[in-house]
């Protein structure tokens, strides 16, 4: 799928520069395309169908300059989708990405979790095309794009990206003005502000500054709540010229109470209710303060070749004082017994309660990299190379306190780390605890990343080219405990272990394009996952396991319709890990896992006819553990991992001031654990949206889970299977004004 603005006759994207046009258009169009870039403006009669390679805050550079030219699977949310669909945050945009599922904050994690095509995609997160592997919940108040990547693609980025890889793109400064102000208010109580303003300093300069602030409830279900602000300015100067330089800066300040979700009975989520059964204290918290900032140089020879250098530095800090439901059971006077979790308990639910358990830590990660690149256009013997060669040097550090409260239920003094028991239909969340906060275990870790890529697209003939690139990363990384301090085997924490994983990773295909108007494509890419990946090990072991390696095969087409109104693409692929960690019996863990999914999906976006536009997907996966990576999970659909799902959204123009809008988003059943005794049931839900559009203010009216659905938006593997019950229906109003 591609971009899902598509204006009649629409033409680049702002901040595409010449370099970037040069191999598509004609030296007329070009010179047009580079002054418009410019002066951030629109070219009547040319089409760009993709982001250009080298734009300035297109942040995947090292894909070749049009989607048609990449073998493989992108989906484009944009801006404009993104308001339309009154999303808020980057969860809320990815649900509207088939292939895509949401996990809650678990025990050792919080923040944004995400199922990426069946695989974990927690640490392949990116802004700008560095890696954000902090802890936090990411808005999109500063974001242009949100791009993903499906399919493997260490060859791009490095370790990881497994099922994939998912690009925050920031907001470029542009040498047009723009004030753009988003005044919002929910049913729920949630009050948001979003500004937007660009500001040219002179012809060849310009500061952006977007800023957001927000207060109040997220959903329908009782004391989630976010307060947070923040300010995103992006300064770049030289525009147009040869050599530019972009500075910019991400500062956010999050104060949430997220959702720990419901525990699990009888193999599926209890029935407690969805509104009102959030468990935990009213003093829970989670706060967050992130930092980030880059600084990139990009210089174009008189040759055409482009030199870019970027430093990316990120930190989140976070205080978390979280409580989560651990299991269900009975009051007594022996206080809390468990129950079974999984089948044959019959009790009124009114007469079962919640266990509690602390969630506690201090986290602090930082990350520090530097990417340099070098590309350009190579033509031998009437051939035509786009190359470019590139190095990555990077460091990361980790730090989590843990901390635990513990408490009573029925005057019975709980184990270490659990703080009480509440009723399952009414666990009375309004009531604070001040139990005093136990240091536990202090984690940390740290790891250096050197790295070197070289790819290609060579044009043998304009209907065939080949694509091939190759990295070689080089990944050392240690971490500490400080409990455990003699690293006895068979505990899962280690004072202190090490590791150095040195891979070459590969991608390779072929492109046929009988006309420009259609691709036909077949690929092959790899990728590895390191033990350490994350800074964190519990694999029980003195010696960290071999790392996880990730092979895909896919094949598929891309179409052009309507005279590039409107972009079609379809896939099948198959993606296969080796060295899948497998738990043993006394807890430790055995790399002899092997997960298999194979799939297909079906995509459009774009514009039919001049007031119609629609953005649609749908992915089906057949997801397979095929050696088990733990005691019954031989032959199981891994967790988290869908058979189905499926969005569409359109939008209809029925006057030049009326637009009404809607779309369903549907997802099947998800299994909370990879032994499928614990799911979460599919659920299909429903958006709808009308706005009065006008030059300077639009009022928008959204609606969303028109039917009040009753369904589960996340699930968790921790405790047994937690699911998190989605938003009920709900309104909001927004004011978009433009002086």
């Amino acid at each position: 799928m591609t971009s899902f603005n598509k204006t009649a006759g629409i033409v680049a994207r702002r901040g595409v520069q010449a370099v970037a046009l040069a191999a598509v258009l004609t030296p007329t169009l070009a010179a047009e395309a580079k002054a418009a870039d410019a002066a951030g403006v629109q070219l009547d009669g040319v089409t760009v169908t993709a982001q250009a390679a080298y734009d300035t805050n297109n942040t995947l550079a090292k894909l070749p300059r049009t989607l048609g030219d990449i073998p493989q699977s992108i989906t484009v949310l944009n801006h404009e989708l993104m308001q339309s669909q009154g999303v808020v945050s980057l969860a809320d945009a990815l649900k509207t990405v088939p292939g895509i599922t949401i996990g809650g904050a678990e025990g050792g994690q919080i923040g944004n979790n995400i199922n990426l095509n069946g695989f974990t995609a927690r640490t392949d997160i990116y802004l700008d095309g560095f890696r954000d592997r902090g802890q936090y919940y990411r808005d999109t108040f500063a974001l242009d794009s949100v791009e993903v990547l499906m399919g493997p693609s260490s060859m791009l980025f490095g370790r990881g990206s497994t099922g994939g890889a998912i690009n925050q793109a920031s907001k470029p400064a542009t040498l047009t003005p723009r004030t753009e102000v988003d005044l919002s208010a929910s049913t729920n109580g949630l009050a948001r502000g979003v500004a937007d303003i660009n500001a040219p300093i002179d012809d060849q300069s310009a500061l952006r500054v977007s800023l957001m602030g927000q207060n109040g409830a997220v959903s329908t279900r009782t004391e989630t709540t976010v307060k947070d602000y923040g300010v995103a300015p992006v300064y770049r100067w030289g525009i147009g010229a040869p050599t530019e330089i972009t500075v910019s800066a991400l500062l956010q300040h999050n104060d949430d109470r997220p959702d720990y979700g419901v525990p699990a009975l009888n193999g599926q989520p209890a029935k407690a209710g969805y509104d009102n059964t959030v468990y935990g204290y009213a003093n829970d918290h989670t706060r967050s303060d992130i930092v980030a900032g880059g600084f990139q140089v990009r210089h174009e020879t008189a040759g055409g070749v482009l030199l870019r250098d970027q430093v990316q530095y990120n930190q989140v800090d976070t205080d978390a004082r979280e409580t989560a439901p651990h299991a269900i059971g009975t009051v007594g006077a022996k206080g809390f017994t468990a129950l079974p979790a999984l089948v044959g308990v019959i009790a009124p639910l009114s007469s079962l309660s919640v266990e509690l358990q602390s969630h506690d830590r201090d986290i602090h990660d930082t990350s520090l990299f530097n990417q340099a690149e070098t590309s350009g256009t190579l033509k031998v013997l009437g051939t035509s190379n786009d190359w470019l060669v590139g190095t990555e040097f990077g460091h990361d550090d980790y730090a989590n306190q843990g901390y635990s409260r513990t408490g009573a239920c029925n005057g019975v003094t709980l184990p270490t780390g659990y703080t009480g028991c509440v009723s399952l239909v009414n666990p009375a969340y309004a009531v604070s605890t001040n139990l005093t906060e136990t240091a536990g275990n202090l984690a940390g870790g740290a790891a250096d990343t050197e790295a070197a890529y070289v790819s290609d697209t060579l044009t043998l003939i304009p209907q065939l080219k080949l694509v091939g690139g190759v990295r070689y990363d080089n990944f050392a990384a240690s971490i500490s405990n400080s409990i455990n301090a003699s690293n006895t085997v068979g505990n899962t924490a280690f004072a202190h272990l090490s590791q150095t994983v040195s891979y070459t990773s590969v991608r390779g295909g072929g492109i046929v394009q009988p006309t420009k108007e259609q691709t036909y494509y077949v690929s092959y890419s790899t990728s590895f996952d390191p033990s350490l990946e994350q800074l964190t090990s519990t694999t029980g072991l003195s010696q960290p396991l071999p790392p996880e390696t990730n092979v895909a095969y896919e094949v598929g087409g891309k179409w052009d319709l309507f005279k590039d109104q409107l972009d079609l693409d379809a896939a099948a692929f198959q993606i296969t890990q080796y060295n899948a960690r497998s738990q043993n019996p006394d807890g430790t863990y055995s790399p002899n896992g092997t997960i298999r999914v194979q799939g297909a999906r079906l995509g459009g976006s774009g514009k039919i006819g001049n007031k119609w536009l629609i953005y649609a997907g749908y992915v089906h996966l057949d997801a397979k553990i095929i050696n088990p990576v733990a005691v019954g999970t031989l032959g199981k659909v891994p967790q988290n991992t869908p058979g189905d799902s499926a969005t569409v959204w359109t939008t209809y123009d029925i006057t030049k001031s009326i637009q009404v809008g809607g779309g369903a988003t549907y997802q099947g059943l998800r299994y909370m654990n990879n032994t499928d005794t614990v799911s979460a049931p599919g659920f299909t839900r429903l958006d709808a949206m009308v706005a009065w559009r006008h030059p300077h203010y639009d009022i928008r009216l959204n609606l969303f889970n028109l039917a009040d659905a009753r369904f589960y938006d996340n699930v968790i593997a921790s405790d047994g299977g937690r699911a998190v019950p989605g938003i009920g229906r709900t309104a909001m109003i927004s004011l978009v004004w433009r002086p």
